[in-house]
């Protein structure tokens, strides 16, 4: 859905630095890629860029935990159990700035159950302008498909949904929807 997004703002004229772990896809063209391989690296790129963007959408998280310790070398398999400690990773949503900011927070929600409550939830708790919840409970929807439905909640409790469909043609709906938005923000300063 990222590359998806990246995509249609670059169709659509905006400057996009696409900020991207490893994945089998190609960056658009006109995106500035920047590689990372760790939740730490995701984080240190996004506050690095942050001063230079108008709308940050933050698609997915990199992962929730990771290991307290990272091994050097190859763990041998054994013939007993293997606990692996994890911890927390950083919480980038929330480390952004809460206030005065000048750009957009778009987060996503992939949910299981309770989508558009948890979704909901984390708009408020995330301090998002806006959340995209998706139900990736299903094969056929979501992650490791080329189609998605979404339910994009807004600050203002509005909420609007987008049918299923490709994620290009989602994409390009949500970059309309986050370029109205950030032109309605920029008037209310004027």
């Amino acid at each position: 859905m990222g590359y998806a997004i990246a995509e249609a703002a670059v169709e659509a004229g905006h400057d996009v630095t696409l900020i991207s772990g490893p994945v089998h896809l190609d960056p658009p063209r006109a995106a500035r890629l920047v590689s990372i391989v760790t939740s730490d690296e995701m984080s240190d790129e996004i506050h690095r860029h942050l001063r230079d963007c108008d709308a940050l959408v933050m698609c997915a998280a990199v992962a929730d935990y990771k290991p307290a310790e990272v091994s050097p070398r190859k763990i041998r398999k054994r013939d007993e159990t293997l606990s692996l400690e994890l911890i927390p990773t950083r919480d980038i949503l929330s480390s952004l700035p809460k206030k005065d900011r000048e750009f957009l927070v778009v987060g996503f929600a992939a949910e299981t159950n309770d989508v558009e409550e948890s979704a909901e939830k984390k708009l408020r708790a995330k301090n998002c302008d806006v959340i995209v919840a998706n139900d990736v409970s299903r094969a056929n929807s979501g992650m490791e498909s080329d189609e998605n439905e979404v339910t994009i909640l807004f600050r203002s409790g509005e909420r609007q949904k987008i049918s299923r469909a490709p994620k290009k043609i989602i994409a390009r709906e949500l970059v309309k929807i986050f370029s109205n938005m950030r032109e309605k923000c920029l008037t209310k300063k004027m």
